[in-house]
């Protein structure tokens, strides 16, 4: 089983849901089975922050997920707080990084296949947590369509 490593950072809104998270996705899941197959990737969390409920910043804790993609500690990310709107502007500022802000797995599934989001951003106060494992479950199974959503990936990054 290979396996896949992925940056999560919240702020105090998002604290509970980031250790749910953690203590709940192991290993990415097929949709048409439970049952792991050769396709299923094991999953090592790298805990960015924050470590407890205690009110702090959350440009720090996205900072770190992007460093940690930068670094090559992980291949993608996930963010949370209470909007996830916060996060997902710091996410944004940074070349690479295509943070996208989910509260559906349709959404999570066609922000993969159509944007290529290396960072889901999860909002905190309006989804619960079994609905952030289904996302998250929803985004690692999907695939970039590539093509004319490459072209227009490209384009961001010619903006800048």
């Amino acid at each position: 089983m290979s396996k896949i490593k992925i940056a999560i950072g919240a702020d105090h809104r998002g604290f509970d849901h980031k250790s749910f998270i953690i203590q709940n996705i192991t290993s990415t899941k097929s949709t048409e089975s439970t049952q792991i197959t050769e396709s299923t990737q094991s999953i090592a969390w790298l805990d960015a922050g924050c470590y407890s409920s205690d009110r702090c910043d959350y440009p720090l804790y996205a900072k770190s997920v992007v460093d940690a993609i930068y670094e090559k500690e992980a291949s993608l990310g996930v963010l949370l707080c209470g909007s996830g709107i916060g996060m997902s502007i710091v996410a944004n500022r940074f070349a690479g990084m295509y943070a996208g802000l989910c509260w559906s797995e349709e959404l999570a599934v066609t922000a993969r296949q159509h944007d290529n989001i290396n960072i889901l951003v999860l909002p905190s106060d309006f989804v619960s947590p079994q609905e952030s494992v289904c996302m998250i479950y929803a985004w690692l199974g999907a695939e970039f369509k590539a093509g004319r959503y490459q072209d227009r990936l490209d384009m961001i990054e010619q903006l800048t």
